[in-house]
């Protein structure tokens, strides 16, 4: 069946990759998805297989073509999981290890040996000294492959983040290249130069020549081989997933603070031309557009919705993430029941490696529904960490707005209504939950296609998604909602540094 003109956003998720066409009206035409095996094989280490990922992103991508017809997809945006790290050989195409996922955190140790040039980093690429970043995970992997680094010096090893690998494998190995909201989550690009720093690639021991180039945002990045999809396709656009969730939500200044509740939980607000730095936030690129940039401040989460598969997949109380949003679940209360899902240390704005989980305030009483509770509200709890540090970070810029009025939520775990209005009453600020659960596709598609002419600025701002408002509840007791979340903090403090 033939459609007028779409855009194909591809999706390169942590738990699945998906491709998505969107129509002249931003409508979703078609739908395509696979998941993604996880590989746990030490504690706190989580790898995805690089072949996998290229092959389930050809799938949905073919699917996607398939159902709109090749003639009618005017460009590819790329969105992708960021800081997971790929090298590969240039020549072969074959990864020299798996990739290392961005919650991984086995090179703990090796960042507090770098501890002491947290400082410079910070200013110069606007992270803090965490595993979190892909600097240590490539370094990892060519200590094992590489460890002269002769091979590396000689651009024999690429390295990139998963947009780079697909884009260099569906340009027949032509096209090894990025853009500045991913390059700034490497620990390697000066985010104040818009260039790669020599001074953090001799400090992490990464030979320059393996690093993709890095264009604009909104670059014409080459366009797919022939004979995949019967024409060259031209990929457009390309942004981090949270970038591109910022942009579809249409976070253009300081007024929008976007929440997305995915396998981890992402808090981004705009900040313009400035970069906004804070001790326990993340300050990075949000896109290069036109030769534009635009910062963001941060605060990563490392674990939202994956709490909830937890439950499911490890515990087995649950079987599907749909019940934790049942009304089972909300009529238990808190019960005083905390659960900090410190799986894999906690990320802002603790940035504690040795942090570990922890399920406190247990009684005779407590049963499944308590603990499920406890785990959707860890995720409300932990935005409002984060929120705290923006107001804070936020009062040091008198320009910078001095509050935030209400947030703007997406991602899967927004369809559970109870975690919506816990938020909202915890946060005792509107939260407006967008109904369109595709807004990082969207927003990266609305990059492409603004890119290649598809839409004009106006047309992508003409495109309204419905939405929903959750308001704090007029009869909240915000006395217990302050001991609730005071009772969260005294539980985050007994898991920090368990392993040490």
């Amino acid at each position: 069946m033939q459609h007028k003109q779409v855009i194909i956003a591809l999706d390169l998720g942590t738990t699945s990759n998906r491709a998505i066409a969107f129509n002249s009206d931003g409508a979703i035409v078609c739908h395509a998805h696979r998941e993604l095996t996880q590989y746990y094989p030490q504690p706190g280490w989580v790898e995805h297989d690089p072949v996998e990922l290229y092959r389930t992103a050809l799938e949905v991508l073919r699917e996607a073509v398939d159902k709109t017809g090749a003639e009618s997809v005017a460009a590819i945006g790329i969105t992708n999981q960021r800081e997971t790290s790929i090298v590969w050989d240039r020549f072969t195409g074959e990864p020299l290890y798996r990739a290392i996922v961005w919650q991984d955190r086995r090179t703990a140790d090796r960042c507090e040996e770098i501890g002491p040039a947290a400082k410079e980093i910070k200013n110069k690429t606007g992270l803090m000294v965490d595993p979190y970043f892909s600097a240590t995970k490539i370094a990892w992997i060519l200590d094992r492959a590489d460890p002269s680094r002769v091979r590396a010096g000689r651009g024999e090893l690429l390295f990139g983040t998963p947009e780079t690998w697909v884009l260099w494998n569906l340009t027949k190995k032509t096209v090894h290249a990025t853009e500045p909201s991913n390059a700034s989550r490497t620990m390697l690009y000066n985010i104040r130069t818009l260039t790669w720093d020599g001074e953090l690639l001799n400090l992490f021991g990464i030979p320059a020549p393996m690093l993709p180039q890095v264009h604009n945002s909104d670059a014409l990045f080459g366009a797919t081989e022939r004979s995949l999809f019967g024409r060259p396709i031209p990929v457009t656009g390309i942004a981090g997933d949270q970038q591109a969730s910022l942009f579809g939500q249409r976070g253009f200044d300081g007024s929008t603070v976007k929440v997305t509740y995915g396998t981890g939980i992402f808090m981004m607000v705009n900040t313009a031309d400035t970069p906004l730095y804070s001790d326990r936030l993340v300050t990075t690129v949000a896109w290069k557009r036109g030769g534009c940039t635009s910062y963001a401040l941060e605060g990563s989460i490392f674990m939202g919705g994956a709490s909830i598969q937890w439950l499911r997949d490890n515990l087995g109380i649950i079987t599907t993430a749909a019940q934790s949003g049942s009304d089972v679940i909300a009529s238990t209360g808190n019960e005083g029941v905390y659960l900090v899902p410190a799986f894999q240390g906690l990320g802002a704005p603790y940035w504690n490696s040795d942090a570990r989980g922890l399920l406190i305030g247990l009684s005779r009483k407590t049963n499944a529904a308590t603990i499920i509770r406890a785990a959707v509200e860890s995720m409300a709890y932990q935005v409002r960490d984060v929120l705290e540090e923006f107001i804070s970070a936020s009062k040091a810029v008198p320009s910078f707005p001095p509050s935030f009025r209400l947030i703007h939520a997406d991602g899967g775990a927004t369809e559970n209504r109870i975690l919506m209005q816990f938020q909202a009453d915890l946060l005792g600020i509107p939260v407006i939950r967008s109904r369109n659960t595709e807004i990082t596709s969207f927003g990266v598609a609305a990059i492409a296609a603004i890119a290649c002419g598809f839409w004009d600025e106006k047309q992508f701002l003409s495109i309204v998604s419905d939405a929903e408002t959750f308001t704090p509840n007029p009869s909240r007791d915000c006395a217990l909602h302050e001991r609730y979340y005071q009772g969260w903090l005294r539980a985050v403090k007994r898991s920090l540094d368990w392993e040490t």
